[in-house]
């Protein structure tokens, strides 16, 4: 008969390393979060004090990964920096749980600014770049893509034909409602409002509040009807 007990007691040093390694990044308590921002405290580019990282949390290359004070970082999120630019959470930012955050590309990068709210199961990337400012809220599966495949040539498939990508920027004091979609066109500049389900294409002047597919202005924040 198959037994884990018997299989755990064969393990040489390096692999009870990683089994206890394993242990304490999905176990819930306050042993198993200090044990974990101990590890990061030696790994990532920086970590500031008073950091929460959840459990079953993947960090891929966590030495081009920054956290600053305060920041939380919720159950299975993931961070993956592909590069040296990486991936740059500030003072007070935090990720609910299941948020995805990948740059994507070598060159590629997140930034996310003082006290930034991402709500659960928003997926973020940062091919030419993706910077969003503080104090800005964003709700539940939200997609970010500064990124758009080419497909113009029907000879062709469209995975090779490559694509458009520039840096998309979120302002300061931004809400972008549950499950919007912002393309790699589009910029929402401070202050403004994205209704839920909205599907960004073009830029959002600031103070706008904006809603539908594909978002369109109906008012300006602060201005009576």
């Amino acid at each position: 008969m198959f037994s884990f007990t018997e299989l755990y007691e064969k393990l040489n040093a390096e692999e009870l390393e990683l089994y206890h390694r394993s242990v304490f990044m999905n176990m819930e308590g306050e042993k198993a979060e200090a044990a974990r921002f101990e590890h990061y405290k030696q790994t990532m580019r920086f970590l500031g004090d008073n950091v929460r990282i959840g459990r079953s949390v993947n960090i891929v290359n966590p030495q081009f990964i920054s956290l600053g004070n305060n920041v939380s970082i919720g159950d299975g999120c993931t961070l993956i920096a592909r590069g040296e630019a990486g991936i740059c959470l500030d003072d007070g930012a935090a990720l609910m749980n299941r948020v995805y955050l990948d740059t994507e590309t070598a060159d590629g990068y997140i930034k996310i600014g003082k006290a930034v709210y991402i709500g659960t199961g928003c997926v973020f990337y940062g091919h030419s770049g993706l910077e969003i400012m503080d104090h800005s809220l964003l709700a539940q599966n939200i997609t970010i893509t500064p990124y758009s495949h080419k497909f113009d040539d029907p000879d062709q498939t469209i995975i090779v034909q490559g694509g458009h990508t520039r840096k998309v920027t979120i302002g300061r004091d931004c809400y972008i409602g549950m499950g919007c979609c912002i393309l790699y066109c589009a910029d929402v500049h401070e202050g403004s409002v994205v209704g839920a389900g909205s599907v960004v294409v073009r830029s959002i002047p600031p103070y706008s509040v904006a809603v539908g597919v594909p978002a369109k202005i109906i008012r300006k924040r602060g201005v009576k009807k």
